[in-house]
This record gives C-alpha cells, structure tokens and sequence, in this order.
C-alpha cells in the first residue's frame, strides 16, 4: 500500500490542529490510513485504499480529518463542469493530432499565490510521484510535470514529435539529446521509456515560443522544469491514454495546492478528438457523475437503521455532497474523488462517517458445524504423495504482472483475467496458471544445490464463457523440477507414481502448439475423456526470458477434474 512522509508542521497545518499519537491512531481510520511512525518531527502514514488516489498526500489525508472532525464540505471555486466555464484568460492548451495512438491526451493547470518552501517542494515531489506510481501504473497511464510558469508563454502546444529531429536539455543534464538518446542515456529515459519507445512519434510539450516543457511521461527539460524553492508560479501538466484518468489526477493536484495556499488558475485544454465531455475542457474539471442508493438497502447493508438525516450527515463528515428524495439517497462525487462506481461505496461512506463506534454490537444468531471440504481432503492426500517425492511446497501471490504470467511463459492472453483497476503493472493478472510461479522461485535459487524440487496446489482463474461469470476459479496442482540431466523420462516416472497412488488410470495424448514446453517432450494427460494435466520439458525460450540456468521439467493437474 502506498506511504507518505510529512513534516508534522506541514500536516498539522493543512489539518487546522495538532495530533498527538493516540489521536491519530484513532482517527485516521476515517481516511483509511494508518500512523505508521512518528518521529524526528516527520508523521510517516500507510494508506488502505488503493481506489482513493486522493488520500495518498498529506493535503488529501489531511483534507479527509479536517472534513470530519469540522462536518463541513470542502468548496472550491476553480472547477469548470457540464454547467459552467471558468475564465481560463490567455492560458490556453492545445493538443495536436500527431499524439493520437501515442498518449492520446494532455491536459493542465497554473497556479499561483504561494512561495514554494523546501517542505512544500518536498510533499509536492511526493505526491506526484505516489500518483504517477500508483495510480498511473508507473507512469504508464498517468505522468505529471511541474514547471515555472514565469517562464512558459501560451498557448501552450502537445504534440507527437520525431523522436530523431526533436531534441532538449533534459533535467538533470547539461547537454541536448534527441527524445531518442534520452531514452538510450538518461535515468528516467531507461527507467520508463519502454511506455513509449515502440511508437513511430514521442509525446512532447512546448510553449509558443518553442521553449521544451517536457518529454512526457519521461522528463522534463532543464529549462522550465526545474521548480526551485522560492518560486510562486507554477504550471502542472498530466499525460496520458485516458480522459477520466488525467482529468482526476488534475482535480487531485488542484485541490492539494490550493489547500497549501495557492490560487488555482484554470486552463482551456482544446483536445486532439472529441470525448464525453466534448473537445475543449478548463482544467481543473467536475466530470463526475452523480450516484443513487435507497436509505432501505443503507439499512439493510449496515444492520442497523438510519434515518436519512444521519445518512446526509455522516457523508457530510466524508466531505460528500448529498439530497434525499423518495428515500433514495443521491450523492455528487467531490471534484477530486471518483469511486462511486456502486451503491455499496455510498454505504460504505456512510458506514465510515457514521462512525464504526456507534453501531451496536450483534451476536451471531446462526451457528454451523465445520468440516473439511471434499476437495481440501484431496489436496491434503496429493500434498502428502508430492512430499513423499521429494518435492518442497510453496506458497505464491494470485497477483502478479502480465510480463510473468504472459510474456514470459509464450502464451497469448486470450483467457487471462486483468484487474480493471491494478494498484500498479506488478498486481495486474489473476494468475491463469501455477507454473510461472514456480519459475520464478526457480530464477532466484541458482545459487542452492541441485536437484530443485518444488510444488504448489493453489487457484488459478481464467475466462470461460460458459460460466455466467465469464470467469472460473479452479484448484490446480503445479510442480517443476531442474537439474543438469532432467528430462521428459523422469517427468513421466513422476506422473505415474503420483497417479498410481491416486488411482487415477490415465492416457497421454501429444501436444502442439504449446510453447512452453519443447515439441515433441510434452503431452497431456488424458482420464475419463478429458484432460486433466500436461507436463513436459521446459523449452528453452521460457528458462531464457526467466533467467533460469538449468534444464527443467514442470506439470499441472487441474485437482477438480480429478477427485
């Protein structure tokens, strides 16, 4: 989970009063957070909630205490939306065709009014970074830039530009490169510029007078990007490959300065294609949509009966806008949240405003017997043979990035599940398989004597239209061996011992087109008609893009098929 570090002046300040530890430890449950630490004069906090980007600064938990303790929504008088338009004076924005299929939009704001102090740089580097790595998947859907505005003339231009004929002093250097060999020799180039290095044109941000902002979502130029303490003009950029995604991000970044003082100047953003909101958007923009929940399913979902008074008021206490009518409660999103996706978020605002205090405690009034299930007692019987094998059990996240479970193992991903809204690219995929876990542990352990022996029965999950999911979750047994010698002979001796003692009569069937495995050292285990495992030797390509130096051999049995 994301962590922020504070000064605690800086945070008892956007809080409108100090804490002592025991408060805090209390309270900031109401912000879903936690006190991780408090000393040297720095407040360390641990954020909960991956789907509130908002609270990952110390202006947005500090916004979330304040809100509460005061019952008082947060206004801000900067937000254009559907019904009206701020003044965005000369400050224009204009994103150009040549960007679409690159990173499709770029959108800003300016602000003004405070003197930036090495604290506040300090917190604004932070929050930005905890965005960008978070929320935008390492910069992968969000990437923000911060500059001097004295020194930016509008309109401001994003375009997609040659990546050989554009060039720039990036920060951090003090010779020009092409957008090209920033990729090739600066840190950051090397560090994110797989995002963006197979396109036929770069994302790229200038002013009127051709002056470089940034080479987004890489770096920015040493020219304006270069935000001092002292300065107190400032212009913030955010990139990306979705409209709600950068507009969001904006709306956070707006709010979280203009609590540590400064006036929000919006900023005409005339996009490169149309969208939902139209072409031409001021920036920072209400976009999100109203939601609904009856006060009877509030009630019904807590156990415990509200009136929709208490209702109105404890979101109030969330910093949520809210009406009732017909006893349906219908809330407006604050600018700079966008998580009502259900009416369970309502409720859940509801229940965290509300106080998890006050609500009375039940006892259980239905009590059950429990057993181990059929399936759990043949995992434990087939654990207990893998052992007597020779063979180590492991333990594996169900999360893990599409480079592991796909790229690296050769396979399409067709059937694999992706999260819709990952906390980062590492937590992407349900794991649709065992065996790319097991060669990850694999990779690691060169350096331990051979024979390696491993095994795990876990879940795995995939797409299967014929479920009213789309989606199934099934109990799978996968084990892999590595040694200098090991092949398809002593793969086969494993499976039939393990079938044998399981009674399991079984037939093998060739494999193609699984790369995975080498052809013709690979087959499927065929009982009753279907199949229920494969094995075979490792090919090579998948031990390479692993980094695994051993020949090895792995298998998978899918345990429902087989019990």
């Amino acid at each position: 989970m994301p962590k922020i570090e504070v000064p605690e002046k800086l945070f008892y300040s956007l809080a409108g009063r100090s804490y002592s530890d025991d408060e805090m430890n209390d309270i900031f449950p109401v912000a879903k957070a936690e006190l991780d630490g408090h000393e040297d004069g720095t407040i360390k906090i641990e954020l909960n909630d991956t789907n509130r980007p908002d609270l990952w600064s110390a202006a947005g938990v500090a916004r979330a205490l304040r809100t509460y303790q005061s019952g008082q929504i947060p206004r801000y008088d900067f937000f254009s939306s559907a019904e009206r338009t701020m003044d965005s004076g000369d400050r224009v924005h204009i994103d150009d065709e040549s960007c679409l299929g690159i990173r499709d939009f770029s959108v800003s704001f300016a602000a003004e009014g405070c003197t930036v102090t090495e604290e506040l740089l300090i917190n604004l580097i932070q929050s930005q970074e905890k965005l960008c790595q978070n929320f935008g998947r390492k910069r992968k859907t969000i990437a923000i830039g911060i500059f001097r505005n004295d020194l930016i003339t509008y309109p401001v231009h994003y375009i997609g530009a040659d990546p050989d004929k554009t060039a720039f002093v990036p920060l951090g250097m003090d010779e020009k490169l092409t957008l090209r060999e920033i990729l090739a020799k600066h840190p950051k180039g090397r560090e994110y510029g797989h995002i963006i290095a197979d396109k036929p044109r770069y994302p790229y941000l200038y002013d009127d007078k051709g002056e470089t902002l940034s080479f987004s979502p890489i770096i920015n130029s040493a020219h304006s990007g270069a935000v001092e303490v002292g300065d107190r003009n400032l212009f913030v950029d955010i990139s990306g490959p979705g409209i709600d995604d950068v507009l969001l991000a904006a709306n956070i970044l707006a709010c979280d300065m203009a609590d540590m003082g400064f006036k929000i100047l919006p900023v005409k953003v005339i996009l490169a294609k149309d969208t939902k909101y139209g072409r031409e958007i001021t920036v920072p923009y209400h976009f999100q949509e109203e939601t609904s929940c009856p006060v009877s399913f509030v009630e019904k979902e807590l156990g415990e009966k509200l009136s929709a008074q208490e209702c109105i008021d404890a979101l109030r206490r969330m910093g949520v806008e809210a009406r009732v009518k017909d006893d349906v409660i219908t809330v407006r999103c604050p600018e700079y949240r966008n998580d009502f996706l259900h009416a369970v978020d309502i409720v859940e605002d509801i229940m965290i405003g509300h106080g998890l205090m006050n609500f009375e405690p039940v006892m259980p009034t239905d009590f059950t017997k429990g057993s181990v299930s059929p399936a759990e007692t043949f995992a434990r019987r087939v654990k207990g043979l893998m052992v007597g094998l020779g063979f180590q059990e492991m333990m594996y996240n169900y999360l893990g990035s599409r480079r592991e479970y796909v790229e690296n193992m050769h396979i399409s991903d067709e059937k694999v599940v992706y999260i819709a809204n990952p906390m980062s690219e590492n937590y992407e995929v349900v794991r649709p398989s065992i065996l790319p876990s097991l060669l990850e542990s694999e990779s690691v352990s060169g350096h331990a004597v051979y024979p390696h022996r491993i095994f795990e029965i876990g879940k795995v999950c995939y797409k299967d239209e014929a479920d009213n999911s789309g989606t199934v979750t099934r109990n799978h047994l996968g084990f892999m061996a590595a040694d200098n010698q090991i092949g398809f002979n002593e793969a086969s001796s494993y499976i039939n011992t393990l079938l044998y003692f399981l009674n399991i009569e079984y037939s093998l069937e060739s494999v193609e087109g699984d790369e995975r495995f080498i052809p013709g050292r690979a087959a499927r285990i065929m009982h009753s008609g279907r199949q229920i495992g494969i094995y075979g030797e490792v090919h090579p390509q998948v031990l390479e893009s692993w980094g695994c130096s051993m020949p090895a051999i792995m298998a998978e049995f899918d345990l429902d098929l087989m019990h």
